[in-house]
């Protein structure tokens, strides 16, 4: 196993310093290329370990990127402990860590109160909570030959993903990108097989900004007309990159490392936005705290429409126990949550697509994983 995983270490970073050299944001966000150009960089001198053995965690695909260097910087600074994250998607990782299996979940949605109620046959004397670690950007990514520079706003992505809008030529992309030369290609929209995290940010997004346009309710498992499905972020982005016509929705990682074009949203700003960090960072932004006590779940503007703010944004939490963690997990969790929240393993994150957590939320987790039990 151990000489399994340093093979693959050593193959991701071959992969992330190629995408490095030609990218301002370097990601690694393929399975090919995940994790190791960062990785180098990422300080570890601060990483206090605790615990030994191995630490099992599964959960959204979305943070698998910022996972895959936080996991070796951690390992690099800590030989007894290794940490086992495996991407399985937020619904799954959610579902599994309730069962009992895992030392923590990872999902790019806040626990439902009958999740919470149903943590506490887990948490012995407490329950689940959210805490949020990774931020980001969930990209249009799509592959129309001739058109490398597309336009679309909300109640258009309505229609391409609820299987109204089948044609690259379709009017309503004709009048959003007047100089493309949009070919007469049916559109192959791609959305996720599993109970996603991303899915339920996307389609709230979608619900927020074209109510008239999207009838589905907002949900981890998609509810949307026809299109074709694939598993993870990586299923979909890989599907984007080798069919024409297709389209989806992914973290921005995914597209960087994958060399995929993203749309720019028409969001009512003056300027249609890109999908970049600083822009989700300016949406993020202006998230508020909706968890109460050591929840920090946190409520997404979809809607917005300030300057150089990209509305299609997540945050992925953390979800532990606040009481009543496995004795025999909890040192190692702690130590590791506390690095990821960390300066330095927040500092990695922004070149790898994401947006570090605001400050003032990042020292809330800091605080808050310190007090875990």
């Amino acid at each position: 196993m151990k000489l399994q995983r340093k093979n693959r270490v050593r193959a991701l970073a071959v992969g992330a310093l190629a995408v490095s050299g030609a990218l301002a944001l370097t990601a690694c966000g393929s399975d090919d290329t995940s994790g190791g150009g960062s990785a180098g960089a990422a300080k570890t001198s601060n990483i206090k370990c605790d615990g030994q053995g191995k630490l099992l965690a599964s959960g959204s695909s979305a943070q698998k990127n910022a996972m895959d260097v936080w996991v070796q910087a951690y390992a690099g600074a800590c030989k007894g402990t290794e940490i086992n994250y495996q991407p399985t998607g937020s619904g799954a990782g959610v579902t599994t860590f309730l069962q009992g299996q895992t030392a923590f979940a990872g999902s790019d949605s806040a626990l439902k109160p009958e999740e919470v109620a149903k943590s506490k046959k887990v948490c012995k004397g407490g329950q689940a909570i959210d805490m949020p670690m990774v931020g980001g950007p969930i990209a249009v990514g799509y592959n129309v030959p001739g058109v490398d520079n597309l336009v679309l706003d909300a109640p258009t992505l309505a229609k391409i993903f609820d299987a109204k809008i089948t044609k690259w030529n379709d009017p309503a992309i004709k009048k959003l990108n007047p100089g493309a030369k949009l070919p007469d290609l049916k559109v192959q929209a791609f959305h996720r097989s599993d109970d996603s995290g991303t899915t339920d940010n996307f389609t709230k997004y979608l619900k927020g900004a074209a109510p008239g346009d999207w009838k589905h309710e907002p949900a981890k498992k998609w509810e949307g007309t026809g299109g074709q499905a694939a598993s993870g972020s990586a299923g979909v982005s890989s599907q984007v990159k080798q069919t024409s016509g297709a389209i989806s929705y992914f973290e921005l990682s995914y597209a960087t490392a994958g060399k995929i074009p993203t749309a720019k949203l028409n969001t009512g700003a003056k300027e249609p936005v890109d999908a970049t960090v600083d822009n989700a960072s300016k949406a993020i932004s202006e998230a508020q705290q909706v968890g109460k006590g050591d929840d920090l779940a946190l409520k997404l503007n979809y809607t917005s429409k300030a300057e150089g703010a990209y509305p299609i944004t997540l945050v992925t939490y953390e979800i532990a126990c606040d009481k009543g963690n496995k004795a025999e997990t909890l040192p190692a969790t702690k130590s590791f949550l506390t690095y990821a929240a960390s300066k330095d393993g927040q500092a990695a994150l922004k070149a790898l697509g994401y947006a570090p957590l605001p400050t003032e939320i990042a020292d809330k987790v800091r605080a808050t994983v310190a007090k875990l039990s």
